[in-house]
């Protein structure tokens, strides 16, 4: 790879040769609602197919409309040497929410998980069930929503498939998404790679996300909306691993929150690690709302937050690359891997001057939160 592809923090698809469009227009969709017959391989389902889906996603390798996308491999090497792939599935509820919704998330999701390994997303697919009964428009609204974001973060969604499913037998719709990323062979990330003295880095405001969720459901009624955090991160991480070539690990805290990946990290490196809960950026409404449910805002999933391990003598250059990106003008340094310590542990320093240990979440604290 040369030094201007290294330098690029997004990716430019049209280096990558794609075969030519061959799309056929069929029928136009006459429901307003979505019914069985449109899952069920005929006419309605390729009207179904090529009004919602193929006119957002356009793109010469799923306008085919083969049983795969195909790409040549002399392409994906200028990315790389390593082939990176991932796959998650998508049922929050509700599925429109501030900050986003599913369609948004599920491109986000699946782009954050290829990014974090220092993988460069190229591809994702798209499947989706949906239940009987639901609007053609509302279909609409979050594949336009996929569409946008996948153009943001740089990635075609070039196959995919669809399923429609009784009244009852899911909640609106499910989507799974599958992506495909290429690694650059000079970034080396793991979460057993922590070591004494480092650095533990997070990009924002954490809890967002959760917090966003449980108030869209309407048990709250929060004079002010808290929105989720719902963003692609594949530009910010490669502007982290440029200023930071020694980065040790990075991960995205989902479901489980911060706590869940220190653990992992501490457990995988066998390793102690500190954190600071005056240094833990969380907004005062995140609090507040944790404070009146009883929650823990260190186990609150988030969708734009990353966790990272840098050696301490790069954590300066790390920060500055995540506060000159849109989504991480926050960023802030909450903790360190100890020299000491008992190995697999994490504990927190917290305002009142103890320590409190930090342990894995057990069981779900919010459930279908992504």
């Amino acid at each position: 790879m040369n030094d201007a592809q290294v330098k690029n923090s997004e990716v430019n698809l049209k280096e990558v040769s794609e075969p030519v469009s061959t799309r056929i227009r069929h029928g136009k969709l006459v429901s307003k609602v979505i019914t069985l017959a449109h899952g069920g391989g005929g006419k309605a389902m390729r009207d179904l197919i090529d009004e919602v889906f193929i006119e957002a996603f356009d793109n010469a390798s799923l306008n085919t409309l083969e049983d795969q996308a195909r790409f040549e491999l002399s392409d994906l090497a200028t990315y790389g040497n390593r082939l990176a792939m991932t796959t998650d599935s998508y049922v929050i509820d509700p599925i429109f929410f501030p900050g986003g919704d599913i369609g948004k998330l599920s491109i986000c999701g699946t782009v954050n998980d290829l990014a974090v390994g220092g993988a460069t997303p190229l591809y994702l697919t798209c499947a989706v069930i949906i239940e009987e009964g639901m609007q053609v428009d509302t279909l609409k609204k979050i594949v336009a929503s996929m569409a946008e974001t996948a153009k943001k973060a740089g990635v075609q969604i070039v196959t995919g498939d669809t399923k429609v499913v009784e009244r009852g037998s899911c909640d609106k719709i499910f989507i799974n998404t599958a992506g495909v990323g290429v690694i650059n062979e000079s970034y080396q990330l793991g979460a057993q790679l922590a070591q004494a003295g480092d650095a533990i880095l997070v990009n924002g405001f954490l809890g967002d996300h959760g917090a966003a969720i449980l108030d869209a459901r309407g048990d709250m009624n929060l004079q002010s909306a808290i929105e989720s955090d719902c963003a692609p991160l594949q530009g910010l991480i490669k502007a982290v691993l440029d200023a930071a070539p020694g980065t040790r690990f990075i991960r995205d805290a989902t479901r489980g929150g911060i706590a869940s990946v220190l653990n992992e990290i501490a457990q995988s490196s066998k390793v102690a690690i500190e954190i600071d809960e005056g240094k833990t950026p969380l907004r005062t409404e995140v609090k507040g709302f944790c404070e009146i449910l009883g929650l823990d805002p260190l186990y609150l999933a988030n969708e734009g937050k990353i966790v990272v391990v840098v050696p301490d003598e790069e954590k300066q250059a790390a920060l500055e690359a995540m506060r000159a990106h849109e989504f991480g003008a926050d960023a802030a340094e909450i903790g360190q891997v100890l020299k000491g310590g008992v190995a697999g542990r994490v504990h927190m320093q917290t305002g009142f001057g103890g320590k409190r240990i930090v342990d894995m979440l057990v069981g779900e604290q919010l459930p279908r939160i992504c």
